[in-house]
């Protein structure tokens, strides 16, 4: 005697009608109903062959809700996921990055483009806060906050 074994437990079903789910189950006759359904409001108004097209149409989504699963979601988990990312929730996130190193060399790289060289500058700046009264080692520390940009205000 053999018995099959999922390779992952996580995906085992137990089969409770004609080797179907509960849920495959369920959404197989609530299709049937779509169908059945379609076909009485809309047998006077189209043709045997439109009709029955229009029944496997209808009842196309529902069946497909029973048997789909995506990224291990099932069929209404990952729609009400789409809704809240689409419609309920939707943010742009700006990416903007701080250069440190751009920072920590500014005043090298001004200098090297206005042709001085870099210590003299250095000197300028340590005299001109001499004369003001600051002493060097107190230098201002500059908060490092994140920049946010809210898109939906523009729009």
């Amino acid at each position: 005697m053999e018995v099959k074994i999922n390779k992952e437990i996580r995906n085992y079903t137990e089969s409770m009608f004609f080797g179907l789910s509960m849920r495959q189950f369920l959404f197989s006759v609530l299709a049937c109903g779509v169908a059945v359904g379609l076909f009485f409001l809309l047998r006077g108004r189209f043709g045997t062959e439109t009709l029955s097209w229009m029944c496997i149409l209808g009842a196309s989504p529902f069946a497909v809700m029973g048997f789909v699963r995506y990224n291990g979601m099932t069929a209404e988990q990952f729609v009400w996921a789409w809704i809240k990312s689409e419609f309920l929730m939707p943010k742009k996130i700006l990416f903007v990055p701080d250069n440190l190193y751009y920072e920590a060399l500014k005043q090298n790289i001004e200098a090297k483009e206005n042709g001085l060289p870099v210590s003299s500058q250095r000197k300028q700046k340590r005299r001109a806060k001499a004369k003001a009264g600051k002493p060097e080692k107190q230098k201002a520390k500059k908060s490092r906050k994140r920049k946010e940009v809210d898109y939906d205000k523009d729009a």
